[in-house]
């Protein structure tokens, strides 16, 4: 019996060791066929699996106008990116050097942060701490010159070139290189949206170029060059203190907006990037690509604006100024500025908004030339006059003074007031037209003295209710306060009143109540203000909000709600919400006799801008105004139509005129646009010659 089991014994453990030599064997030829027969192919299929994980750039969510017209958008472009490779200092300074040279060769700019320029060697810095700051963290002595720090960083990179120009470019990509880090798995990003010509050529030279990558991605795109300009505002890439709060969120070559409705609504515009991952041999050539995980596309933001009206109003605005400046009136004067807001007003809605000089907003995506920033700088041409610059209202300020004085029972719409020419009070002020013909407009009512512009009438309705009052007024109808427009860099304006005076440690006298009241004094507002004031007036004296925004989509498709909207735009730009004005329930009376000679301005004889829409097709109530500010003096015109049932309302002011009855034309010409009228509807009177007030 132990016989038996003792060979059995043996003929498993024979058994065993049997199978363990067999599957030693084929192990061994498995190992001698991947190494041996075909260790080559598997050695290059390894080196190409190298992945590698490079930002998939979300779209920037579109700016579109009222109908749906895309203002803003992306179209399709390339980035230039590199990888860390094995290859030594001089290769890769050679590489870069090549590089660059291809990308100005075809027009594209690269990344430049290096703060020394050469010929003559420069810092490049905005204080003389931020140079110390930049030697300490680059170890360079902190006596050394511009000069000095240039040649310490050629030898820190081995770069050979003698050739200074040659030197600074490689230089310039090996700073970005140190500022931003870069390895065999992530990229540093050289150039963005790079020309079709440079991506063709470093593509097919790419075994000559370790370690780059191009990439498609989307490129933002102004798509009617300057049309809404100081709407839309400017992107730009970040700057460290921006970087430095978004830090999460954004790397040091990304975009950001930087002004308008780019700054406002960045946090929806931007979008959220993805991942995109890709296969690179040894050498750094790619072998192969795909998405990791997919961007997420920004929100679009749809404008009030309508494109059309915008583009009317811009044109009318620099044509008007063009014919001002060379002449084309009874008089030539050196404008050369101005803005227009044309408003619903019913809601609030800005339909067109202008600032001009206007600029280029493309510009700014790439860096703007000095040259070109020089040019607008010198021109304020980045300022927008709409929602920014402040101007005593002159006479279109009158219809406040008119209702505050009905309101208060003041005057009633029957009151008659002589105008002598002469106002016997505090300073004796003059009416406009005694200087004209050394008498005064006789007896008028509140209409005929709004027809007329008379001064004198509205000296007396001031006297009367005092600056309290019509400070009262002029604040109910949005004067002397931010709208909350959905825009940085708003404008207050200021309201004259005696806190005002106390301020300045002036006393207030009855000569500024007088003042006051034909639209000096401290009056100082924006034309995006007086749009709301005249939508007002328009619309039975109702309170109006002031908004650019008709909605927010985001990437599938839903609305943000009106409150949303309110809610990120408060928190943006620092706004708290406005309480709500009490209704001073203006009688219907008396705001039908102010709105009738705002309609007799522009449709009787005599009227300030009768000579503009008599012949016009569509009735409108208007008013003009001239304001002297020290040498310089400003023209308005303010008016809404069609007169029974207003739509619109538009505010013109241009710097620089001799007398505010010139700007109706841009007026007119919006509103022919918004109406359907074509050019050859609108007749002109060569005959007629403008009425002028001179406020001050």
């Amino acid at each position: 019996m132990d016989d038996l089991e003792t060979k059995s014994s043996k003929i498993k453990y024979n058994m065993l060791s049997m199978i363990v030599y067999i599957v030693g064997i084929i192990l061994l030829i498995q190992l001698f066929n991947l190494q041996i027969v075909n260790g080559q192919e598997y050695r290059e299929q390894s080196n190409t699996r190298l992945t590698r994980e490079s930002v998939l750039k979300a779209a920037r969510g579109n700016i579109l106008d009222r109908t749906g017209n895309p203002i803003v958008s992306n179209k399709m472009g390339f980035r230039l990116d590199l990888y860390k490779t094995k290859v030594d200092n001089e290769t890769l300074n050679r590489t870069i050097l090549n590089m660059v040279n291809i990308l100005e060769k075809n027009g594209d700019s690269y990344y430049d942060n290096l703060p020394i320029t050469v010929d003559p060697f420069e810092f490049n810095f905005e204080s003389e701490e931020a140079i110390k700051q930049w030697k300490q963290k680059n170890k360079i002595d902190e006596n050394a010159s511009a000069e000095d720090c240039f040649y310490a960083l050629k030898e820190k990179y081995e770069i050979q070139s003698n050739d200074i120009l040659e030197t600074r470019k490689i230089m310039t990509i090996r700073y970005e290189i140190s500022l931003n880090g870069y390895s065999s798995t992530k990229a540093v990003e050289i150039c963005g949206n790079l020309s079709r010509e440079s991506a063709m050529e470093l593509s097919e030279q790419s075994s000559q170029f370790a370690g780059i990558d191009i990439v498609t991605e989307p490129i933002i795109s102004y798509t009617s060059g300057s049309l809404a300009s100081h709407i839309l505002g400017t992107v730009g890439k970040i700057d460290p203190n921006e970087l430095e709060e978004k830090k999460d969120t954004y790397d040091m070559n990304d975009l950001i907006g930087k002004t308008g409705i780019q700054y406002t609504f960045e946090d929806l515009l931007k979008g959220t990037d993805g991942v995109r991952q890709i296969d690179m041999d040894i050498d750094g050539a790619v072998t192969g690509e795909y998405v990791a995980e997919e961007a997420i596309a920004g929100s679009d933001v749809v404008l009030t604006i309508d494109a059309n009206i915008q583009a009317a109003a811009e044109k009318a605005l620099k044509d008007n100024i063009t014919k001002i400046s060379t002449g084309g009136f009874a008089s030539r004067s050196d404008a050369d500025a101005g803005a227009v807001v044309v408003m619903n007003v019913k809601t609030g809605e800005v339909l067109a908004m202008a600032s001009y000089p206007d600029y280029e907003p493309q510009l700014f995506i790439d860096g703007i030339s000095k040259e070109k920033n020089d040019e607008y700088q010198a021109t304020s041409a980045l300022y927008n006059r709409a929602i920014s610059g402040t101007y005593a209202p002159g006479s279109i300020f009158k219809m406040v003074t008119a209702i505050a004085g009905l309101e208060n029972g003041a005057i009633n719409t029957n009151t008659k007031i002589n105008d002598t020419g002469v106002y016997p009070y505090a300073h004796k002020p003059v009416c406009w037209i005694y200087t004209e013909n050394g008498r005064g407009h006789g007896y008028l009512n509140v209409s005929d003295a709004i027809k007329h512009s008379c001064n004198y009438f509205f000296y007396e309705v001031g006297n009367r209710i005092g600056i309290d009052i019509l400070e009262k007024f002029a604040t109910y109808f949005g004067l002397g306060k931010k709208t909350q427009i959905e825009l940085p860099s708003e404008s207050s304006g200021v309201v004259a009143s005696k806190k005002r005076a106390e301020e300045e440690n002036r006393t207030w006298y009855l000569g500024e109540t007088l003042s006051a009241s034909i639209g000096q004094s401290y009056n100082n507002f924006t034309p995006i203000q007086m749009a709301k004031y005249i939508s007002m007036l328009a619309n039975g004296g109702k309170n109006v909000d002031v908004t650019l925004i008709k909605t927010i989509i985001d990437s599938n498709g839903n609305q943000m709600s009106k409150q949303e909207i309110d809610d990120y735009v408060n928190k943006k730009l620092g706004f708290t919400s406005n309480e709500d004005t009490e209704d001073l329930n203006i009688s219907p009376d008396n705001l039908k006799a102010v709105l009738e000679g705002m309609k007799d301005v522009t449709s009787e004889s005599g009227g300030t801008a009768y000579s503009t829409f008599s012949k016009f097709n569509v009735s409108v109530a208007g008013k003009t105004g001239t304001a002297q500010v020290g040498n310089k003096t400003n023209g308005w015109f303010a008016g809404f139509a069609p007169y029974d049932n207003p739509e619109i309302a538009v505010v013109v002011v241009v710097e620089n005129v001799t007398h505010g009855v010139y700007t109706a034309e841009v007026a007119r010409d919006i509103f022919a646009e918004y109406f359907g009228m074509n050019a050859s509807q609108i007749v002109e009177s060569q005959e007629a010659v403008p009425s002028v007030q001179v406020v001050r």
